[in-house]
């Protein structure tokens, strides 16, 4: 039976939630009178009860009505505007659960090679930067592919030292797990051939020579990295402004940054990141709801969660929360430092490196949870998500279950054994979708090395879902893209949903590009959901965002199309017209539309 609610128990309901949603009383204009109504409309809330909707009204920044159109006029006063969107697709406003917004907006105002995939680009594009930034003492950036290098990312020092070696130059990978250093910089940072391997990482050198070849693999890269003079807070700050811009012009209106410090950084660093956050916030352009997790650096105790606690009480406000943990337990396959249960297809037989020592991970981990604190794993092999999942298992039995939302990212390829895990300890699969199709990465830089066996389970996104694990999404922007279409797109189809390919750099041939296990497709019901209400249950802002629900703040985006209504393949050209954060425009104008 169809429940339409009077006009007084609306204000009853609607009295009540203000209530429970303000500090005081005092706050609360008691009138249905909304600020804006939006008519007319396609409306997807990723509300169970009510999963479409044709009007919505927003009042002071929060979701007064949304339904059917028989009550709307009970919130339209002289003051209102009303926009007739014309049928035009709503969402909730997008949450990205694993992204770093302040290297990665810092990185695209610099040297990036993030859209270039061949050596010969990556010449031609140093060549500019250096001949045009002569004043620059060091000349830094990143974006590279490892795939433009082949099986073990191995990056030469002499491509750059023929283009500048009267400078230090340090680019980073696409991914952050490897760098690339010309001579200098190799010398100012006082390795030699004879330099150890630090335990977390690799150098890599000549294998008939010795001599550094100059690519740094993981815990390697800090070997240069820690010598490099910091980017400043003013820096920061104009990368996070450029993060946030461009997030929102994707519709997306929180997100968890995954690395306070930055990937690959040695030394803890986060606070400089959160007085970036605030003094944005202060300035009014953090139109942004943010998770901070904290940084774990492997070769400290925990005595810095300490640091971590300060740092929580500090900065924590209104869109600032710092209360997640990143912990790096293994690289990635492309250099074989993502851990496994079983060796590599390598002479070396390597198993990956564990960046944390399995048994006191389980002793990290209980502690970071009995501190309130979340753990946002990076776990891509099956070796290392058996590792987090057992010391989560650890956590939970010394503790209790508290509710700290722990989830793991990235999760290539989880052992079958350990699917079912998931639900029973309540860790959320934080999946990043772009990666789950079969380009070059996968085929020609994991493949060979992992076996077919193995790699049927790669990105196994829907047999994790059907085992009653909570399915959230992230990009790990600028690893790849911080356009969620894309993601959601490759999530269904299993296939790449940008225009070229990874290493030959050429249109993708839809014949030829066969979809990474089409099982593991998911519905696009899903797919939204793990960008939304599953996200904001990441960032704990589940019963305030995430839906389009009465009482809940209006943060939404809507759509140039209705993603219900067109084939799979085109789901990665939809545009946001508006985003809508707090109930204010940050993105686009009614104009527009």
């Amino acid at each position: 039976m169809k429940l339409i609610l009077s006009k007084n128990i609306i204000k009853l309901f609607l009295l009540l939630t203000f209530l429970s949603a303000c500090d005081s009383p005092d706050e609360i204009e008691l009138t249905t009178a909304a600020d804006l109504v939006l008519i007319n409309a396609s409306i997807y809330t990723v509300d169970e009860a009510q999963p479409w909707a044709k009007t919505m009204a927003i009042k002071d920044g929060y979701i007064v009505y949304v339904g059917p159109n028989d009550e709307i006029n009970n919130f339209i006063a002289d003051n209102t505007r009303v926009i007739d969107l014309q049928d035009k697709m709503v969402i909730p406003g997008m949450q990205d659960a694993h992204i770093h917004p302040i290297m990665s907006g810092i990185r695209a105002e610099i040297l990036d090679l993030s859209q270039y995939e061949t050596v010969a680009e990556y010449r031609s594009v140093i060549r500019d930067y250096v001949n045009t930034n002569a004043d620059v003492e060091w000349v830094l950036g990143g974006g590279w592919s490892m795939g433009a290098f082949g099986p073990g990312a191995k990056a030469s020092k002499n491509i750059i030292d023929e283009l500048v070696s009267d400078r230090p130059v340090y680019l980073g990978s696409r991914d952050g797990h490897s760098g690339w250093a010309n001579s200098l910089a190799l010398e100012m940072a006082g390795i030699t051939k004879n330099t150890p391997d630090p335990v977390d990482g690799i150098i890599d050198r000549d294998p008939e020579t010795g001599e550094l070849i100059g690519s740094l693999q993981e815990g390697a890269m800090a070997l240069v990295e820690r010598i490099i003079p910091a980017d400043t807070l003013e820096t920061r700050e104009a990368g996070l402004k450029y993060a946030v811009k461009l997030l929102n012009s994707f519709g997306i209106t929180a997100m968890q940054d995954a690395a306070l410090n930055g990937i690959g950084i040695s030394a803890s660093m986060d606070a400089i990141d959160l007085k970036a956050y605030h003094s944005l916030d202060q300035k009014g352009g953090l139109s942004m709801r943010v998770v901070g997790a904290h940084w774990w650096v492997r070769d400290r105790g925990i005595e810095q969660l300490d640091h971590f606690k300060q740092l929580r009480t500090e900065y924590s406000s209104t869109l600032i929360k710092p209360t997640s943990v990143k912990i790096m337990q293994d690289g990635v396959m492309e250099n074989y430092t993502a851990v496994l249960l079983e060796p590599y297809n390598i002479p070396s037989q390597s198993k990956g490196i564990p960046m944390i020592e399995p048994e006191f991970l389980k002793e990290i981990v209980t502690a970071v949870d009995a501190a309130g604190f979340q753990v946002h794993f990076h776990a891509l092999g099956d070796g290392a998500i058996r590792q987090a999942l057992d010391a989560v298992e650890e956590a939970i039995y010394e503790n209790g279950q508290l509710g700290n939302r722990h989830h793991i990212s990235h999760l290539q390829l989880v052992h079958p054994d350990d699917f079912s895990r998931f639900a029973e300890l309540e860790v959320v699969a934080n999946f990043q979708p772009l990666w789950a199709y079969s380009g070059d990465y996968l085929t020609e830089l994991a493949a060979p090395f992992v076996g077919q066996e193995r790699l049927r389970w790669s990105y196994a996104i829907k047999t994790l879902e059907d085992a009653g694990a909570k399915i959230a999404f992230g990009s790990d922007w600028s690893v790849t893209s911080a356009n969620p279409f894309h993601q959601i797109e490759t999530s269904i189809t299993r296939q790449s949903a940008t225009e070229v390919t990874a290493l030959e750099n050429k249109p993708v041939d839809p014949e030829q590009d066969v979809p990474l296990f089409i099982e593991e497709s998911i519905s696009l019901e899903a797919a939204i959901k793990a960008f939304t209400l599953n996200a904001a249950f990441v960032n704990k802002i589940e019963s305030r965002t995430g839906s389009l629900e009465i009482g809940k703040l209006a943060d939404l985006v809507i759509l140039d199309q209705n993603l219900f209504e067109i084939e799979p393949y085109d789901i990665s050209e939809t545009n946001a017209l508006i985003t809508l954060f707090d109930g204010e425009v940050v993105h686009g104008g009614w104009a527009e539309l």
